[in-house]
């Protein structure tokens, strides 16, 4: 595999963050959502991975005072299981903290145990249960935090 970057996401960027999207997730984004989010939202900081040829992933967090929260994080097929995701993660807790938040928050499928076992390796712990948060078929997320405190 190529060199891997992470940078800030661009406007140019989202017709291959829509791809990674669709492969990830069975409700996706629509173009608009990341358009506003990355030239709207003072809140936002979205970043991709990228190789030298193709944007193979993506993250995206609120940062809000001493509130941060992962809106989504996402890597295509083809690249999961070779730490790429656990990288661009540990990347955005790292802005997190050095944004001046205080915590970080998201939430996870009920059945994503692999990304649950991800999340606890970087000290996250269930705070609680959204019961039917995801619209597509009524799972529950857990909501796992991070104090950095």
């Amino acid at each position: 595999m190529n060199e891997l970057t992470i940078r800030p996401m661009e406007i140019g960027d989202v017709d291959q963050v829509i791809e990674v999207d669709k492969a990830s997730f069975s409700t996706s984004w629509t173009p608009d959502i990341f358009y506003q989010e990355i030239s709207e939202n003072e809140y936002a900081h979205y970043y991709i991975v990228e190789t030298e040829e193709e944007v193979i992933g993506y993250a995206g967090a609120w940062i809000v005072y001493e509130d941060a929260q992962i809106t989504n994080i996402a890597i295509k097929p083809a690249y999961r299981g070779k730490k790429i995701g656990k990288r661009l993660f540990q990347f955005m807790l790292q802005l997190a903290r050095s944004a001046g938040a205080e915590w970080l928050s998201l939430e996870v499928r009920a059945s994503n145990v692999v990304a649950q076992q991800m999340y606890r390796s970087f000290g996250l712990v269930p705070g609680g249960v959204r019961k039917n948060y995801y619209t597509n078929n009524n799972e529950d997320a857990i909501v796992m935090w991070v104090s950095f405190i």
